[in-house]
């Protein structure tokens, strides 16, 4: 989630089938959520997991692969592969994940591992905020990506719900990227 930018539900709705790694690439299609069970309008005891259409129409999107997003793929292919047509982060079934065990999953990780505890969500932030503010290259450039690409990766419908939402600016990286453009 942290080199993709995937809301929870995106991730946990993937099918093998929906990844190219030899392109680099996964098509989203479908999300994961977790609804009260009901017959007919009486809510009955307990959740259960609807997989179903995505948050909007512009969730419907493809998202490239970097080389840490391919080789955690191919991690949890190794670890859990049932078939292309299973969830990408399966139980242990080969069924899809409930998001609630996945958040307690990852909150697990996250306390023996002695990280402050955030939200799944934070990830998704992260990734964001990271490819707005840039990285700096070994040869002092800053690599970036401009807010509207951001938004597309992320789904959003305007690049404005990315900038107001999800970039936190960084302007330490700008130290001395106007180094040789003095007038």
């Amino acid at each position: 989630m942290l080199n993709t930018g995937l809301r929870t539900g995106e991730l946990l709705g993937l099918l093998n089938s929906d990844i190219e790694l030899e392109n680099r690439v996964m098509h989203l299609q479908r999300g994961v959520k977790e609804i009260v069970k009901r017959d007919g309008i009486t809510a009955e005891r307990g959740r259960e997991i609807k997989v179903g259409k995505l948050k909007s129409a512009s969730s419907k999107r493809d998202i490239p692969l970097n080389n840490t997003a391919i080789e955690m793929i191919r991690d949890l292919h190794q670890k859990r592969y049932f078939s292309e047509n299973t969830p990408l982060v399966c139980d242990e079934n080969g069924n899809y994940t409930r998001p609630v065990n996945f958040r307690k999953r990852y909150y697990r990780i996250l306390r023996s591992a002695g990280i402050e505890i955030k939200g799944l969500h934070s990830l998704r932030h992260t990734f964001a905020t990271n490819l707005v503010n840039g990285q700096k290259q070994s040869d002092g450039t800053i690599k970036s990506l401009t807010p509207r690409q951001v938004a597309d990766l992320l789904g959003h419908s305007t690049s404005q719900i990315t900038e107001m939402y999800y970039v936190k600016k960084d302007t330490a990286r700008l130290n001395g990227i106007t180094d040789g453009f003095e007038m």
